[in-house]
């Protein structure tokens, strides 16, 4: 049975969190905190596109879940002053999806799609010719009778983000003249993005409390923002409002939530791969069926972070947990 994660790294379908996680991203670059190669790669990239009035070279975004690919997009689109149409993978099921979706674009309008990853085929081949030329091929009617049809389409930009690049076609990827990966961010970054979202959401927090806090975040910016909520909910209603250390600590206590952010499902991860399978490695499989979790949600959700820390290695047989994290274990 998968346990329940308030460090999971997914967006929640819950309306009013979704609507403050948008109320906390920047919006552009001066308020975008970490990602410094990253940010100076696109600041050059992006005055250089209006300085010769054309459209950005497309965009490829890669790294775990949380890190701020979308909110990236966002930013590209503002200091380029243009449009921001966002998408998804799977919301793209056929090129008649694919064709709507640019029909509707302006030039220098930005189309951001999630999880690229997962486009079919099918749509992929439309995207080629679209990225490459501008240019969109449709079929109309069926049999003998069908014929091809090449419409002009305007100058616009790809943003891709995606959590495997490997999963990529190479003609796809061949087709991004910028692919970038957005690295795991430093606990003082985390800190920082934690008092400007307190900041925002109108609660008082010190900087103590916002460093304890970056350093349960697991280095990423939308579990430091959902741990910051539910702290401040432990706050309003347990104490006066104000997050102190004590407030944190306590709320972090009752979220199971360890020192190195670290949470039940972790740690139950680790446990059932030392108890199963001792120093032996595990196959993805095997780990999924132990904890109740789709093979997909291991790789993107569980493993960035606990191979960032250590925690456990790859192999070729499989998924091993490291003497580290069964210190870690013993001790807490």
């Amino acid at each position: 049975m998968a346990i329940e994660r308030i460090v999971d790294t997914s967006v929640h379908d819950v309306s009013d969190e979704q609507i403050i996680e948008t109320t906390l991203r920047p919006q552009s670059f001066s308020e975008y905190v970490g990602q410094e190669r990253l940010k100076k790669n696109l600041r050059l990239a992006i005055e250089a596109a209006k300085k010769r009035g054309e459209p950005l070279d497309h965009i490829l975004l890669y790294g775990p879940p949380g890190l701020g690919k979308t909110t990236m997009a966002t930013v590209i689109a503002n200091e380029m002053g243009t449009n921001l149409r966002i998408t998804s993978g799977p919301a793209i099921e056929k090129a008649g999806d694919l064709a709507s979706i640019f029909t509707n674009l302006q030039d220098g309008d930005i189309l951001f799609i999630d999880e690229i990853h997962r486009l079919s085929r099918a749509v992929e081949e439309v995207l080629y010719s679209a990225m490459e030329d501008f240019k969109l091929d449709i079929v109309i009617g069926k049999g003998p009778a069908a014929r091809s049809i090449r419409l002009d389409l305007p100058r616009f930009t790809v943003i891709g983000a995606t959590t495997r690049t490997g999963s990529l076609a190479a003609p796809l990827r061949d087709r991004f003249g910028h692919i970038y990966r957005l690295e795991f961010y430093t606990p003082m970054e985390i800190a920082q993005i934690i008092t400007r979202a307190a900041t925002i959401l109108e609660s008082k927090i010190n900087q103590e409390s916002a460093n304890l806090l970056s350093t349960r975040a697991r280095l990423t910016p939308r579990i430091a923002n959902r741990l910051l909520k539910r702290v401040r909910d432990y706050a309003d209603v347990n104490g006066d409002g104000i997050i102190d250390v004590e407030n944190t600590t306590k709320a972090l206590k009752m979220l199971e939530i360890d020192e190195l952010g670290l949470d039940p499902a972790d740690r139950n991860l680790l446990q059932s791969m030392i108890k199963n399978y001792g120093d032996n490695p595990v196959g993805l499989t095997t780990i999924a069926a132990l904890t109740g979790d789709e093979t997909t949600t291991i790789e993107d959700f569980y493993e960035p972070y606990l191979l960032q820390i250590g925690f456990i290695e790859r192999t070729p047989r499989g998924r091993r947990v490291t003497n580290k994290a069964k210190k870690h274990l013993t001790e807490s």
